[in-house]
């Protein structure tokens, strides 16, 4: 071989080479961003070419599948009830990649391309039919959803509800307004689609947001069930322990002078039992008492109960884009004045709607966080069991013994200064919570159990951002017919 052949020969190869190389890249380093890239049509067309599985409530309703279309996409995505269920589902769209609910957390399975559908996908290659995605079945109470969402949408609350099993974590219910319908974001129109997009992403409502896991709102007086039971874990107080109370407490260091909303957190002679200061919800109590138990009781407690981190309710990276809620936030380095108005839930303090779910059904669950799931099982096409729900325990946030003088308070709560959450022969556990904003109007929460006096069957959290009124006066009537509506 001349000089010259020899030459070309290996320029040949070094071309072979930068060629094979590069495919490698393409086809193995950078399949998954590839795949994932909205301006990759091939892997559109590949996902509409099949159809995607059904996601459906506890009870079989569908909550989102797909017909044959005749377009160039060859499946159509559609929701049933799309805005109720939304905060759920998600949506699957053809310009606009899914990033929330399970349509996101669960699309490898939905998809039909994880592997843990590959007998399934043996079966179509076999028989040549198309080959069909997963089939997602909620932990969603059907009646339950409804009703939360239409108390919510009805009087235009800007908030969310939250309902659980305590005793397992599967969440029943998870309703968030403003909404948005996901099946304008289904569509094939694309330009339809961007208009559509557009117009929910700038909306000054953020309808996008899923209020019950994604925004952070300050608890006000909820966070006292957070102090009570740090103060319980200390062994230093009882439900019957007097504490400092009174009608005015001055913030220490400054001339800041904190009232009370009733006058029985007043107290008797500057005094008021922990069981009474909760009942009656004293602001006095409470701040005096975050400053004696100090900062780390306080502050290790909120982590106990999940402050601090943030949740993953479904799904892995290895399945799509897990499901999770925003961590809420309790303050660090705190001066002994802003202690005090964190220990009212006010301050810095930030949670979410599901977190407060989750204490909440800590107290009925003897002091054990689970782990909040959405997802009962997974099928394929065929009907074969993939996956099933199991129970996690995220933290021993604190004693039985501590859950069940928790337990007791907030049935005095409502026994004795909530009279209108009342529901004949259902005993219910709960604390309310109006957190002032600073313009005029207030966060009203409320947060409970039921039954209280045997095993607890549904825990709910309501929060409605905004409002002119009380915690009670407003989310009260939504958590009583909620639990109504569940346990009657």
């Amino acid at each position: 071989m001349n000089r010259t052949l020899r030459h070309i020969f290996y320029v040949i190869v070094a071309l072979f080479t930068i060629l094979g190389i590069s495919s490698s890249i393409l086809m193995v380093v950078n399949a998954q961003s590839l795949n994932s890239d909205t301006r990759n049509t091939r892997a559109l067309y590949h996902e509409y070419a099949q159809p995607r599985g059904s996601i459906l409530a506890a009870d079989g309703t569908v909550l989102a599948s797909s017909t044959e279309s005749k377009d160039i996409f060859s499946f159509q995505r559609s929701y049933s009830n799309g805005p109720v269920y939304s905060p759920v589902t998600g949506y699957f769209s053809v310009t606009v990649r899914a990033d929330r609910g399970i349509e996101a957390s669960r699309n490898s399975q939905l998809s039909g391309q994880s592997s843990s559908l590959w007998m399934a996908k043996l079966k179509g290659l076999l028989s040549g039919e198309k080959n069909s995605g997963a089939i997602i079945t909620t932990s969603i109470d059907t009646k339950l959803q409804n009703l939360a969402y239409e108390l919510l949408q009805k009087n235009g609350y800007d908030g969310a509800v939250v309902a659980m099993e305590p005793t397992t974590g599967r969440i029943l219910a998870m309703a968030s307004t403003p909404s948005y319908d996901p099946n304008e974001l289904a569509s094939h129109n694309t330009s339809e689609v961007a208009n559509s997009w557009t117009q929910l992403a700038s909306s000054d409502s953020s309808p996008l947001i899923n209020r019950a896991t994604s925004q952070l709102y300050s608890p006000g007086s909820t966070f006292k069930v957070v102090v009570a039971a740090a103060a319980l874990e200390s062994g230093n107080y009882q439900p019957d322990t007097m504490i400092p109370a009174g009608s005015e407490y001055t913030l220490p260091g400054t001339t800041t002078v904190l009232p009370n909303a009733v006058s029985r957190g007043d107290g008797t002679n500057g005094q008021i039992s922990l069981m009474n200061a909760l009942t009656y919800s004293s602001n006095t109590a409470f701040a005096q008492l975050g400053v004696t138990l100090g900062q780390d009781a306080v502050a290790n407690m909120a982590k106990k109960l999940g402050y601090g981190s943030t949740i993953n309710i479904d799904g892995t990276d290895s399945i799509g884009v897990p499901m999770q809620a925003t961590a809420s936030k309790f303050p660090s380095n705190l001066s002994a004045d802003k202690l005090a108005l964190s220990s009212i839930g006010q301050s810095d303090v930030r949670t979410t709607p599901l977190l407060n779910a989750m204490i909440a059904s800590t107290v009925a669950n003897n002091g054990v966080m689970l782990k909040p799931t959405l997802v009962d099982s997974v099928r394929a096409s065929d009907l074969s069991i993939i996956s099933e729900r199991s129970t996690t325990t995220l933290s021993e946030a604190f004693s039985a013994d501590t859950a069940g003088k928790l337990n007791t308070m907030m049935q005095s709560v409502v026994d004795n200064d909530t009279p209108t959450l009342k529901i004949s022969n259902i005993k219910i556990a709960a604390k309310t919570g109006t957190a002032e904003l600073g313009n005029g109007t207030n966060n009203g929460w409320l947060m409970g159990f039921a039954p209280a006096d045997g095993t607890p069957k549904i825990a709910i959290s309501v929060v409605l951002h905004g409002i002119k009124g009380y915690g009670i006066q407003e989310a009260g009537p939504i958590m009583r017919s909620l639990i109504q509506e569940y346990l009657s």
